[in-house]
C-alpha cells in the first residue's frame, strides 16, 4: 500500500530535511572552514541523509529507483535555486557529489540488511533491560 498513513507521516522527515537544504542554499555565505573540497563531502553525506529518508518510504528496486531520481531531480533544483542567491553559484560538481550520496545511501539502504534493520529499528520498541546491582549484596 504506497499511500498508507505510515508513508504520510514517515514523509515528514524528508520534508524537513529539503526545506533545510533549500533554507542553508537561500543563504549568500554558509559558514564552514575553508578546506578545499570539504563543500562536495557536504553535499555528498546531506543528499545521503535525504535518500535514507525518500528511500525508507518506498520498497524494492523501484522504490530504490525512485528515491535516486527523486533526490537527484532535488539537488538540480536545488543547484538552480543557488543560482539566483547573490555571492553563490550552481556547480555542477556540486550536483555530482548529492547523486553520488543518494546513490550510495540508498545501495547501503537495499543492499545491506544489517544496515536497514538498524535505520528501521524504533527506540520505543526496544525493551528495557533489568537493572544489574552494583558491587557486593
Amino acid at each position: 500500500m504506497p499511500y498508507s498513513f505510515r508513508n504520510f507521516r514517515g514523509a515528514v522527515w524528508p520534508l524537513a530535511m529539503a526545506a533545510l537544504i533549500f533554507l542553508a542554499s537561500s543563504r549568500s555565505h554558509v559558514a564552514g572552514p575553508a578546506i578545499p573540497g570539504l563543500d562536495k563531502v557536504v553535499h555528498f553525506s546531506i543528499y545521503a541523509l535525504l535518500a535514507t529518508l525518500v528511500c525508507r518510504l518506498g520498497r524494492g528496486r523501484r522504490g530504490a529507483v525512485l528515491s535516486l531520481l527523486i533526490v537527484s531531480v532535488f539537488g538540480v533544483t536545488d543547484e538552480w535555486h543557488q543560482s539566483f542567491v547573490p555571492g553563490r553559484r550552481a556547480e555542477f560538481a556540486d550536483w555530482v557529489a548529492d547523486t553520488l550520496g543518494a546513490l550510495v545511501a540508498i545501495a547501503l539502504y537495499y543492499g545491506w540488511e544489517k544496515y536497514r534493520r538498524v535505520l528501521e529499528h524504533t527506540v520505543a520498541s526496544r525493551e528495557v533491560a533489568p537493572a544489574r546491582k552494583l558491587g557486593p549484596g
